[in-house]
């Protein structure tokens, strides 16, 4: 009977996931993935085969109540019937935030989850539904081993003056520093761009995870050197819902001024911000650029020149530009924000290739291009299954770096599940 590790990633109302076969001293296989969407509402669970076809589905109505627990019984029952008793070893989680602590995926425990949970004020929108999950589990499979895989992990390695921030440092002591999000995500481009473009990815590189969450990451090498998120998933770029970079004295008014309280200034920073926000319309960018709205391409426009403001900070920390990578749901499929991403950075001796772009090419530079422009389809399912089966099985499996990654994808929306 193969063995398979389930990967999740949980949010507030949705858990998506993943299921591969195990294979010693080789990547794991894709065996199906899916979601569970409207928890709390009116749940809908369905898995697909890594071509796309229907395994299963279910939904449940308004009124049944169902919560995480409750909707992780019949994902890890159709588990068993679909692979066999014993075929389900590990689950591997998304965990956003790991702090300073953890730089490393680790085997979740009681005192490891306790640990966690105190970083749930770093990451409110994210953490408490991470750990939700990684509990249920364990209530309902105490005997199945569980591996948690930090975003932040891959950041670790920044210096202390690309993480500091300018405030007491009193308040560093207790954590209140710059982390970087993503980092799963990050961390798979790196290794496909080891696949498909060595001599790039040695080099000076920044990757563009442009989703309803969005940040920047500088890599040297393959490695982290700067981010566009800091403290918070709140930071960088403007996103879906999400502001990105503010500046703090426009809090203050808010408070000041209109009187609002901490809990509503978060809400509207973290779900009426960003796109939706400057819009009026939506924080999906198929809807807006298919919009004839002037707020509709206000929004667009700002979120161009944010990315390509923030391109230029991160080239001054590279010191210079070899490669652009565009990644997760706007930047793999939206083609017209590659183009306005890139005409905004001919200074740079970025030219990108029309037909390329449009026809969706994976190198999307024109020859002559003094910067490397790819598009890379992102998988954070297939690093945390990597990262499961090298803390469970070190002596036998390789390191995630080293792996080759399987590239099997479903196809994402352009706003849908690129949380953070």
């Amino acid at each position: 009977m193969p063995k398979a590790i389930l990967t999740l990633n949980a949010g507030s109302s949705s858990i998506k996931f993943a299921l591969y076969e195990m294979a010693m001293a080789a990547p794991a296989r894709l065996v199906s993935r899916g979601q569970i969407e409207g928890i709390g509402s009116a749940p809908h669970f369905i898995a697909r085969d890594p071509d796309g076809t229907l395994l299963t589905e279910q939904r449940w109505p308004a009124s049944a109540g169902l919560q995480h627990e409750a909707l992780l019984t019949p994902l890890l029952d159709w588990i068993t019937s679909h692979l066999g008793a014993e075929s389900l070893v590990a689950v591997g989680h998304r965990i956003v935030h790991g702090g300073d602590a953890y730089a490393r995926p680790v085997r979740l425990s009681v005192g490891v989850m306790a640990d966690l949970a105190k970083l749930t004020p770093l990451a409110p929108l994210h953490q408490p539904h991470n750990l939700a999950a990684a509990r249920a589990v364990a209530r309902l499979r105490p005997d199945l081993p569980q591996v948690a895989c930090f975003d932040t992990a891959f950041h670790h390695g920044m210096t202390p003056t690309a993480t500091r921030l300018a405030l007491p440092r009193k308040y560093a002591a207790e954590g209140v520093r710059r982390y970087g999000f993503h980092g799963l995500s990050y961390e798979y481009i790196a290794a496909r761009l080891r696949e498909q473009a060595p001599a790039l990815a040695a080099g000076r590189v920044i990757a563009a995870h442009l989703g309803n969450g969005a940040s920047l990451c500088a890599m040297r090498d393959g490695r982290s050197v700067d981010t566009t998120m800091g403290f918070t998933a709140l930071d960088g770029l403007v996103m879906g819902t999400r502001c990105g970079n503010l500046d703090p004295g426009a809090v203050l008014y808010l408070q000041q001024v209109h009187k609002l309280s901490a809990a509503a200034v978060e809400h509207m920073l973290y779900h009426d911000s960003g796109l939706l926000g400057i819009s009026g319309i939506s924080n999906d960018m198929r809807t807006l650029l298919a919009s004839s709205d002037v707020h509709a391409q206000e929004a667009i426009d700002l979120f161009v020149f944010r990315i390509v403001r923030e391109i230029g900070a991160l080239t001054s920390s590279l010191g210079g530009l070899d490669g652009l990578v565009f990644s997760a749901g706007i930047g793999e499929h939206a083609a017209p924000i590659r183009a306005a991403v890139c005409t905004r950075l001919a200074w740079l001796g970025v030219e990108c290739d029309a037909a390329a772009n449009a026809g969706g090419a994976a190198l999307i530079s024109t020859p002559h291009s003094r910067v490397q422009v790819r598009v890379v389809a992102t998988d954070e399912e297939a690093m945390i299954a990597a990262h499961t089966m090298q803390t469970l099985y070190p002596a036998s499996t390789p390191s995630p770096e080293a792996q080759p990654v399987h590239p099997g994808h479903a196809v994402r929306s352009f706003a849908a599940g690129d949380m953070p």
